[in-house]
């Protein structure tokens, strides 16, 4: 199953090299008739002294005149889309809602959140000191308390992010332990008509099932949620659709007969054949 790819990178993300072409080439070549670009942009990302060139900055211009310069050719064949990935913080929701209300022109917008207390958690020594349950915990609240103050997004991305990099990964997870968090997550994104993603990128780095783990999936389908992407988070054009079947057969199973698109920031469902 090729569902539309809604999170890839390309070399305008500062942890990337992929040029949109070439990305856009292999998506082509595995049968994807449609893509949303979604780009970083993480305001004030830490950044570390042994990578200074990863700052998680965007240059918007470049961004829209190469995305631009590519859709007009690919039309009407291929349905190229630009979005963008917001890395939120608690000291950032202000200014990341003045951004995206500055800029209508994008089509779909992820907020996922990569840095918490300073630190993005893909770093191992983010962990030390730490129980995983604690640190998972700690994650979902921050989570939930950027939601509560970032509302101009459509979805969550990759909302158990910090179960790629844990000690345990994803071992001795268990819902019961943040359920209170997501219950009340999803009663906020169900009430304004947001949504979350399916990310197939964590088969490529260490999970055995894409994000969200299968119980986070139920409760947000419980929860009435019904807008859903799917993304392979590809900063490697060879990732593109990566594990899509995986994604169908997740979906199927916990009743969901739709997926979403988004153009002009507005939801498109299309059923899941």
């Amino acid at each position: 199953m090729l569902f539309p790819d809604y999170h890839f990178h390309t070399d305008f993300s500062s942890d990337c090299d992929e040029p949109m072409q070439a990305v856009i080439a292999s998506a082509k070549e595995k049968g994807l008739s449609a893509l949303c670009v979604t780009d970083h942009y993480d305001m004030d990302f830490p950044v570390r002294p042994e990578e200074p060139d990863v700052d998680f900055d965007l240059d918007l211009d470049s961004y829209y005149r190469t995305y631009h310069a590519l859709s007009e050719k690919l039309v009407p064949e291929f349905d190229l889309r630009v979005g963008v990935e917001l890395g939120v913080m608690p000291s950032t929701t202000k200014k990341l809602n003045a951004f995206v209300q500055a800029h209508p022109e994008l089509d779909f917008i992820i907020c996922s959140l990569h840095v918490v207390d300073g630190m993005d958690p893909y770093y191992p020594e983010y962990f030390e000191g730490k129980e995983d349950l604690s640190a998972y915990r700690h994650y979902f609240e921050t989570l939930l308390a950027c939601v509560k103050e970032f509302d101009n997004f459509n979805v969550c991305g990759h909302l158990d992010y910090i179960v790629r990099y844990g000690k345990t990964k994803a071992d001795l997870f268990d819902i019961r332990d943040y359920a209170d968090i997501f219950e009340e997550l999803f009663q906020i994104l169900v009430a304004r008509g947001q949504g979350i993603e399916i990310n197939t990128g964590s088969l490529y780095r260490g999970l055995s099932f894409p994000h969200p783990h299968t119980d986070i999936l139920k409760m947000y389908k419980d929860a009435g949620g019904e807008i859903i992407t799917v993304g392979s988070d590809a900063h490697h054009a060879e990732h593109i659709g990566y594990g899509f079947d995986a994604a169908r057969d997740l979906l199927l199973s916990h009743g969901f007969r739709y997926y979403t698109t988004f153009k002009e920031r507005k939801p498109e469902f299309h059923k899941i054949p």
